[in-house]
């Protein structure tokens, strides 16, 4: 099955329980989800464009620039096979504990309907998240210092990014080296059902 909308900014029409969302954006059949925290840490509260109106967001544009996931950086930047959302997307203020709940429906579904091949959660709470809930892997105390390697699961390649605000240049140099690499590979998680249907053709599905 393939998506067929063309609108880059909430291409599945989900809504949220806020006046002012920054809804996910990019290419609703992505490669790479790049997942944020909220509009308050990673910006788009102005532009309605994840990781976009603040130095942080400016500098993780421009490492997947050079990895190769974003065509042309910018507000909004151009995209290259990848889709970038908040676990808490709406511009109201820095979210509690509680209010993430909330939302996680809607983070969920549009995951799961991207089916991306790659996540890259970024910060302490997205990491914490994308590794609980979507891999089997153990989650250490000192998440960011996963960053840029990559974890490997059933359902998704994992590659976490500390938060951009605090990054070193060689932790920006890693995260580029990093993405280079997995697109040097078959980084692709899906499965062959062509032996379940007629004819010899293969059949690859998420």
């Amino acid at each position: 099955m393939e998506n067929v909308t063309d609108r880059p900014s909430n291409p599945f029409g989900m809504t949220y329980p806020c006046e002012r969302p920054v809804p996910g954006y990019g290419d609703a059949n992505a490669h790479f989800h790049v997942i944020g925290d909220h509009p308050s840490v990673h910006g788009g509260a102005d532009s309605g464009v994840p990781f976009t109106d603040c130095p942080a967001a400016d500098r993780l544009q421009r490492a997947l620039a050079a990895g190769g996931l974003l065509a042309a950086t910018g507000t909004p930047p151009e995209v290259a096979g990848t889709f970038c959302s908040y676990l808490y997307p709406c511009a109201d203020g820095t979210p509690t504990d509680a209010d993430y709940p909330l939302v996680e429906p809607q983070f969920d579904a549009e995951l799961r309907a991207i089916t991306a091949h790659v996540l890259l959660p970024v910060g302490g709470r997205a990491i914490r998240h994308v590794l609980e809930t979507y891999t089997a892997h153990p989650v250490p105390d000192d998440v960011v210092a996963l960053h840029a390697t990559e974890l490997r699961g059933g359902g998704f390649l994992v590659v976490p990014v500390d938060e951009p605000a605090a990054w070193t240049d060689d932790e920006a140099e890693e995260l580029v080296a990093t993405l280079r690499e997995i697109h040097r590979t078959d980084y692709r998680r899906e499965a062959d059902l062509g032996r379940f249907i007629a004819g010899d053709d293969s059949y690859f599905v998420r």
